[in-house]
């Protein structure tokens, strides 16, 4: 387990981090989001000891990660895929690790082969590629077997198939009753991986719950005719909420599955052209929810 109780950090007059607190389990992915300058960073380092708290503490385990003799069984951590030195292959890079763990010879040639990186292994790891030196470094966080793993945007750079694989290892990880802590900022891949979410902003916890508590309970219903005014007021008088579409002839409706909609469609003769259930998706509700604490806001439109 990683625990994080009333963390904070300042940097001068700025304040990183404010009293954060937070438990990621074993068993489950959690999901660790929030937008540039939310903290996240800061508080991966701070559980791995790479800084110091201005307040709080981050402990792995009930202990604070700088005390175990053997980090690397412990907690893997992926911050920084550009870790190891460049005119090293990748086989010795990940040799040199195991030797401070007393970690075998045998079990770099299986991070490799989990990692897909046999064709590259005596390749200078200067010349991966970004995607390669993604896997390398996963590889280096899953060389110790640990109890935990912390991955920061493990995607980034990957192709499709390494997209698949990172995406499963997660799972798999979790199913065997472990932690895994992972940050993105692609909402698509955490919707599909993770159980549980933290959301950060402006160095506060926005968010700390299951994946679909996060989403709005209620769903919403597109519809497309060219009677939609006569299709209108009949939903409303059925107890639904409807407002007007972005196009012509579309509603929007809440309140009121899809199944309903065209049923009352029906009984009154209304031919429709388009009926969809849609859900809020994570980055909908991700938006929502950090709309105040953005930073950086860029124009949405070119001039």
């Amino acid at each position: 387990m990683i625990e994080v109780e009333g963390l904070a950090k300042r940097y001068g007059s700025r304040v990183a981090l404010d009293g954060v607190s937070f438990s990621v389990r074993p068993g489950l992915v959690t999901g660790f989001l929030g937008p540039n300058g939310s903290g996240k960073s800061t508080t991966m380092r701070l559980v791995l000891g790479l800084d110091r708290p201005s307040a709080g503490r981050a402990l792995v385990n009930g202990r604070r990660y700088a005390e175990f003799s053997d980090p690397l069984r412990q907690l893997g951590a992926m911050l920084e895929t550009r870790a190891a030195h460049p005119r090293r292959t990748a086989f010795d890079h990940l040799l040199a690790i195991a030797a401070t763990h007393g970690i075998t010879r045998a079990r770099v040639h299986e991070v490799i082969e989990l990692a897909g990186l046999e064709d590259v292994s005596g390749k200078r790891v200067g010349a991966f590629s970004l995607g390669m030196g993604q896997r390398l470094g996963i590889a280096t966080a899953l060389l110790g077997d640990p109890q935990a793993l912390m991955l920061d945007e493990p995607v980034n750079g990957l192709d499709p198939e390494g997209v698949v694989w990172i995406r499963q290892l997660c799972r798999d990880f979790a199913a065997m009753g472990r932690t895994v802590f992972l940050s993105s900022h692609l909402m698509s891949e955490i919707a599909l991986v993770a159980d549980h979410l933290i959301v950060l902003g402006r160095g506060r916890v926005l968010a700390d719950g299951p994946l679909d508590a996060l989403l709005p309970d209620a769903d919403a219903v597109k519809v497309r005719t060219p009677r939609a005014p006569e299709l209108a007021a009949l939903i409303a008088r059925r107890g639904g909420a409807v407002r007007s579409g972005s196009t012509p002839g579309e509603l929007r409706v809440e309140l009121m599955s899809a199944a309903e909609v065209g049923r009352t469609a029906a009984d009154a003769g209304i031919a429709l052209e388009e009926l969809v259930q849609e859900r809020v998706t994570l980055e909908e509700a991700y938006l929502t929810l950090t709309a105040d604490a953005v930073e950086h806001r860029a124009e949405r439109t070119l001039p």
